[in-house]
Formats: structure tokens, C-alpha cells, sequence
């Protein structure tokens, strides 16, 4: 096994509301020197909220980056020391208006780890039911979002027609 990498110094050149990036001076194994740009992200938390094991709640959300509409399923980043349990149930909420009783982990896993260090934590939600009338979690500023119930197998064939563009859908739909 190769040594590890050293980070020699260290610069903030973005900060923003989601994510910063960092401007890192690093020496590698093979004696050389570079700089590596890092996206750090406090990570995220997706869903798949099952109102029962045959159905699946995907939403339709316009994506400013791309330029489009897209299916997804649920997801958002971890508030500051908020647990992923705990932001996974305040997601469902702010997206799908449902409180789950249940969250189960399925996994976690790096989808840009060239890049970035975000680590997107995959859950169930289940048990679904109507959020108390004074709830705080409300949609975020920026979303227009619209849900839609299906049939798990009817989301999954989205995927193999190419009309789910999302990876984190594509492969969360798997792990069901």
C-alpha cells in the first residue's frame, strides 16, 4: 500500500450557504506537489419515502442547474450537528408534508469523491402520516415541489426509460 497524501496548507477560496471549497497544497506519495480544489459539503440525507413496501413517493422539482425539470426522490443537506436520522424525518416533512414513524438506514456512500467529500446517506421512510398543524418544517425558499405516489416498480421503470436523470434516485431505487 502507497502512503497517504499530506495536506501541507490549507485556503478557503468559496464559502457559500450549501457547501464551500477549500484550496488545499498537497504532497503526494510520488514526491510532487500540487494543489487540490475540494468541494466540502456537511453532507445529505435521501429518501425514499414508502407510504407500503409496493409503493415509492418520488417528487418533480424544476433543478436551476440544469435547466430542468426532474423526477427525484426527497433529499436535502444536513443541518449544523443535526443527526442524519433526525434530518432525513425533518426532509420528509419539508418535501413531502408526511412525518414518518419509521427511518431505516440503507446506506451512505460518496457520489463525487474526485471532488467532493459530501457523504449522502440513504433511508427509508415509512409509516408516513400528516405532520402536526403547528409544525416549523415548511418547504425551503427555493422549491416548488410536486409529489407523486406510484408503484415501486413504476418508478424503477422511469430509470430504465431515462426518465430519471438523478443518480442518487437511480441507485436508491435499487436498494428497495
Amino acid at each position: 500500500m502507497k502512503n497517504t497524501p499530506a495536506r501541507r496548507s490549507s485556503i478557503t477560496v468559496f464559502k457559500g450557504r450549501v457547501f464551500h471549497v477549500d484550496r488545499d497544497l498537497v504532497a503526494l506519495p510520488n514526491g510532487r506537489t500540487v494543489p487540490l480544489d475540494v468541494v466540502r459539503h456537511r453532507g445529505s440525507v435521501v429518501l425514499v419515502p414508502q407510504p407500503d413496501r409496493q409503493h415509492v413517493i418520488l417528487i418533480r422539482q424544476y433543478r436551476y442547474a440544469i435547466r430542468k425539470w426532474i423526477w427525484e426522490l426527497p433529499a436535502g443537506s444536513l443541518d449544523a450537528k443535526e443527526s442524519a436520522a433526525h434530518a432525513a424525518a425533518r426532509e420528509c416533512e419539508e418535501e413531502i408534508g408526511q412525518v414518518p414513524a419509521r427511518v431505516e438506514r440503507l446506506g451512505a456512500f460518496y457520489p463525487t469523491p474526485g471532488y467532493c467529500d459530501e457523504e449522502m446517506i440513504f433511508f427509508r421512510v415509512s409509516g408516513l402520516h400528516a405532520p402536526p398543524a403547528d409544525s416549523p418544517h415548511k418547504p425551503d425558499a427555493d422549491e416548488d415541489i410536486t409529489t407523486f405516489a406510484m408503484p415501486a416498480a413504476d418508478a424503477k421503470a422511469l430509470v430504465a426509460r431515462g426518465d430519471v436523470i438523478d443518480l442518487k434516485t437511480a441507485y436508491a431505487l435499487t436498494l428497495i
